[in-house]
């Protein structure tokens, strides 16, 4: 590839999106729901893990894991697991390549993971569950943080 065909070459290309895991579960459905005088306490949990897969290659992988549960007992309402990831090749400098794995390719696919969510708690019989935008920057910085820690 000569200088000119590199210089066009987009910085950063997601190949393709996937579900690589979705699990719901509604243990006490659908006679919970006769049961809740308030609205149940959600935990929302949100990871990103890459692997690189060859040159300039790498996936990127949200997993969000949801649940809910009564307030008053604890009882389990729904769990709702999910993996969306990219398969994205990035033309960056080597610099670049871990902010834009950590932060800007979960900020691109958080949309799409977000709606699978919202789609699979409607189906289920309940109302969407509709996560919260997530900084996937301060995410990032926490990681950092940490490291240094270490």
């Amino acid at each position: 590839m000569d200088q000119k065909e590199e210089k066009n070459m987009p910085n950063i290309q997601i190949n393709t999106q996937y579900v690589k895991d979705l699990s719901f579960e509604g243990p006490a459905l659908p006679g919970i729901l006769a049961e809740m005088k308030t609205p149940p306490a959600i935990a929302v949990d949100i990871d990103v893990k890459v692997n690189k897969g060859g040159d300039n290659l790498y996936t990127v992988e949200l997993t969000i894991k949801a649940n809910a549960s009564k307030a008053d007992d604890k009882k389990t309402v729904f769990i709702c697991e999910l993996t969306y990831g990219g398969l994205v090749t990035l033309n960056v400098p080597a610099e670049h390549v871990e902010p834009i794995l950590l932060v800007e390719i979960p900020h691109l696919l958080f949309p799409y993971a977000r709606a699978i969510i919202a789609n699979t708690t409607r189906e289920a019989g309940l109302p969407p569950l509709q996560i919260n935008p997530v900084d996937f920057a301060a995410l990032y910085r926490q990681k950092i943080e940490s490291q240094k820690e270490k």
